[in-house]
């Protein structure tokens, strides 16, 4: 019980940490961050709201100014089934990517972060972010 008060209480001072040094939004031409959103709705992270990892991944989200939806693993029975059930695991963060008929399920924040930045970082080109 008093490890679990503990762990909830870091975790939402991480939280706050977080809140107060997000990263600024990278600005794209409106039709380009069009075609990004476009995207980014095939994609959703499963995650814990206070795991560091997942507060990493997110991060990156809001660099690279990406609308993916989070599912949280830990409270919502039916994501958690999801996860379990169709990604193979109970490990967060994992990104759910649904694209040209196939879904793939990526797991680890560095290697989810490496994908995002490759396909839709600043010295990407229109061109590369519209392949999959």
């Amino acid at each position: 019980m008093l490890l679990k008060l503990i762990r909830n209480s870091l975790g939402q001072i991480v939280i706050f940490i977080d809140y107060l040094t997000r990263p600024k939004q990278l600005q794209r031409p409106a039709d380009l961050q069009e075609e990004v959103n476009q995207i980014t709705k095939t994609m959703a992270l499963y995650q814990f709201q206070a795991c560091p990892f997942c507060i990493k991944t997110r991060r990156t989200f809001r660099r690279l100014n990406l609308e993916i939806e989070t599912r949280d693993a830990i409270n919502n029975p039916q994501h958690r089934s999801d996860l379990s059930e169709q990604g193979g695991q109970i490990k967060v963060p994992c990104l759910k990517i649904d694209e040209n008929g196939s879904t793939e399920w990526l797991y680890e924040s560095n290697d989810i972060i490496r994908y995002l930045d490759d396909r839709f970082g600043t010295d990407v080109g229109k061109e590369k972010i519209l392949e999959p």
